[in-house]
């Protein structure tokens, strides 16, 4: 089913204003109203380029901004698998674009970022969200799976960031990247997976305070275990216990309806109970 937008921010904002003016004059502090009227409107059309969009945690987040009013941008190396996920979340072109592209790639990332600007005409968010993962012992790493993990999980969102730094210095924009708790807790058979989640959460640490001189903010997102189709695994009911896909989407929005005088800047997050 095609998302739905957020509804008319203008008409709740006429709502809160009519009620403070006539209604209920003693539950309303002219700042707090303030402030519910602008972030009631913050997401409205704002332009938000997600990496790794077709499945997963990055279509969980489409979904949830598209939602919320945003447009939203999705891609994948597989052009046919990024428009199959747009067609399953909008049929309004207005709204939603379809990308190929490979985020190890700095020129397909600069290509992607193109396109989204011609398309929406701004970019505000970037979400860089794709990755891999390949587990096994460092005796039996080969150098292309150590190579193809850093290069997406690690070189991959240094290219989403570095093609859209310029783009987000005149929004004063938002990066958010999707690291993992595997970027603080280190296992047996996570070589790779751990050196490019622990190089990412050290990345982005360092791109916050570069960048946020130009009022753009920067947050890493460091999940548990979710119910994705990361590492070839299929959803079932038995995955219920997880973090969902959409669950990450509402943290994201919440990062984003948060007043800009307050960054959280690394946030772990993980299921409530653990699985049985």
């Amino acid at each position: 089913m095609a998302a739905h937008t957020f509804p008319n921010a203008k008409k709740w904002i006429a709502l809160i204003k009519f009620l403070c003016n006539n209604k209920a004059k003693s539950f309303c502090n002219k700042s707090q109203i303030e402030f519910i009227m602008n972030m009631i409107g913050k997401l409205q059309n704002k332009v938000v380029y997600i990496t790794g969009g077709s499945k997963g945690i990055g279509y969980g987040i489409a979904k949830t901004l598209l939602n919320k009013g945003m447009r939203v941008a999705i891609t994948s190396r597989s052009l046919s698998a990024a428009k199959e996920a747009v067609a399953s979340l909008s049929s309004n072109a207005s709204k939603i674009l379809a990308l190929e592209s490979d985020v190890s790639s700095l020129a397909s990332e600069q290509k992607a970022i193109k396109a989204v600007i011609d398309h929406f005409g701004q970019l505000d968010v970037l979400v860089a969200n794709a990755g891999v993962g390949h587990f096994a012992s460092i005796e039996t790493l080969t150098e292309e799976d150590w190579k193809n993990t850093i290069e997406t999980n690690l070189t991959g969102v240094f290219n989403s960031v570095k093609a859209s730094i310029e783009a987000l210095k005149q929004s004063k924009g938002y990066i958010i990247t999707i690291a993992s708790l595997a970027g603080t807790n280190f296992f047996e058979n996570g070589a790779a997976y751990n050196a490019s989640k622990f190089g990412l959460v050290g990345f982005t640490q360092a791109i916050m305070l570069d960048l946020r001189k130009y009022g753009i903010k920067v947050t890493t997102i460091m999940p548990g275990s979710v119910a994705t189709n990361f590492n070839n695994h299929t959803p079932t009911d038995a995955d219920a216990w997880k973090i969902q896909p959409e669950d990450i989407g509402q943290l994201v929005t919440d990062l984003l309806s948060m007043h800009p005088r307050t960054l959280p800047s690394k946030i772990e997050v993980r299921p409530s109970m653990p699985g049985k």
